[in-house]
């Protein structure tokens, strides 16, 4: 790891206007009402609201490019060329704290610019190993101000998870890694995982921070093998980067494993986990976690239970990490459909008065709003038959997978969509229109073709919120 004080970044990321650069204010679980941009998602409940009224639908079309930074990583041939990893992709929303922007690359250097002026401040590179990831990515950073520590190095730090599993902090004024957490400022987070193959449990969203508590989940790869790497959901001391505590996301009343020989707490192997970016509501106490589908993901089969919290929304005491509630958007989820977006915590209005809400898309198309209080549904949610499966060993859902009031239902055959805009097989964009379709109809979970070896076939069906 080094600190860089001098530019290298060639081409990629583009920051236009920066405007209302003023002092930063604690988010909560309501859109916080600032002119700074203090996560990822806005705020700390992803609303990715901004009250700024300089530019306005009235003068969108007079902007101009303030500035412009280049991350340089276009230019790293080693990456670009290599087939295995599809070149790199980057997904970082700066955070702006201060006068700062803040972000981090695919590579997992972390950037600090002057948000005013786009010049570079410092760089922080954490030198990941690569081997085996797919497409590295880094979706974004996490600030933390700590109120008890006076003037010094990291009394202001920003944390970053990187591709090759580790947790680091940096001092947001120099870019010099905080020496007081964990190992000369980064936490290994493949202790307690048991057999992790090169590349298949990486940090690709940031870090969310409640009070001295930072919270972290992980990609697992999938379909790479049944039982890979578990999910599990991790609290650390922002400080110290001492374990505080662990969400392993197994089944109620399964026995926890007993700790390694070296003493470390060891997690369930084949849970789900959480990719995407969690939310937070520091005035409950909760961090929402969107948790993702157990691997592999088109065949449940072998799963034995270890999908209980699979496609889910999972609320946990932020001190504590103990589940308060979770709700399940599919259940027994052979499609993929793990929960892609970060949650938005909004306030409603309602006959009962006003309810603090979650609001959490799928990529099913449905938009579930939740009392994020308790899970229970604020509008009514129904469960509706599903066909069973046909594969040998799987099964589908006895509780179906839950749906809006009104959901999305395949139209009968023929198809009525315009001339030429479905494509029904390779060659033949008009199959699907003089054929009658061959497959259970009624429901959105009959999907993802090459990917359910059904002797009838299947039809994949587009869905809603994919990703973040």
């Amino acid at each position: 790891m080094k600190a860089l004080s001098t530019p290298f970044f060639l081409t990629a990321l583009v920051l236009g206007f920066v405007t209302g650069c003023g002092p930063a204010a604690t988010p909560t679980g309501e859109a916080s009402l600032t002119a700074g941009w203090p996560t990822t998602g806005g705020d700390a409940g992803g609303t990715r609201y901004s009250p700024l009224a300089q530019i306005h639908r009235g003068n969108v079309d007079d902007l101009e490019v303030a500035w412009m930074s280049h991350t340089g990583h276009l230019a790293r041939q080693e990456i670009v060329q290599d087939p295995a990893r599809k070149g790199t992709a980057f997904e970082a929303t700066p955070v702006l704290f201060e006068d700062t922007l803040y972000l981090c690359t695919p590579l997992n250097q972390m950037i600090a610019l002057d948000a005013r002026t786009g010049g570079q401040r410092w760089v922080f590179d954490a030198e990941p190993k690569l081997d085996n990831t797919w497409t590295p990515k880094c979706r974004g950073v996490a600030v933390w101000l700590d109120p008890q520590r006076g003037v010094g190095p990291c009394k202001r730090r920003v944390l970053m998870g990187t591709v090759d599993a580790r947790l680091i902090a940096v001092d947001a004024d120099t870019g010099r890694a905080c020496d007081d957490f964990g190992q000369r400022g980064e936490v290994d987070l493949l202790k307690g995982l048991g057999d992790v193959a090169p590349g298949e449990y990486s940090v690709t969203s940031p870090p969310v921070v409640v009070d001295d508590i930072v919270t972290v989940g992980a990609l697992v790869a999938d379909n790479r093998r049944v039982l890979p790497p578990g999910g599990v959901i991790r609290g650390f001391d922002v400080r110290t980067g001492a374990l505080r505590w662990a969400f392993d996301p197994i089944a109620p009343g399964t026995p926890p494993l007993a700790p390694g020989d070296d003493g470390e707490p060891r997690y369930h192997r084949g849970t789900p986990n959480a990719w995407s970016l969690l939310s937070a509501d520091p005035e409950l106490g909760l961090i929402f976690v969107p948790m993702g589908a157990p691997s592999p993901d088109f065949y449940g089969g072998s799963r034995k239970g270890l999908d209980y919290y699979a496609s889910s929304v999972v609320a946990l005491a932020a001190d504590t990490g103990r589940v308060v509630w979770h709700f399940q958007t599919v259940h027994h989820d052979l499609w993929d459909y793990d929960v892609a977006s970060q949650p938005s915590l909004v306030e409603l209005e309602l006959e009962s008065g006003r309810i603090p809400a979650l609001v959490q898309p799928t990529k099913m198309g449905h938009v579930f709003v939740l009392d994020r209080r308790t899970g229970e549904p604020l509008f009514p949610v129904e469960e509706r038959p599903v066909p069973q499966s046909d594969i040998p060993g799987e099964f589908t859902s006895p509780p179906p997978p839950r749906s809006p009031p009104h959901p999305l239902r395949l139209p009968p055959a023929p198809f009525p969509f315009p001339h030429g805009t479905l494509s029904g097989a390779p060659g033949n964009p008009f199959r699907c229109r003089r054929e009658p379709y061959p497959l259970p109809q009624g429901t959105v979970s009959v999907a993802q073709g090459k990917h359910k070896r059904s002797p009838r076939g299947t039809f994949p069906w587009p869905g809603g919120g994919v990703w973040v």
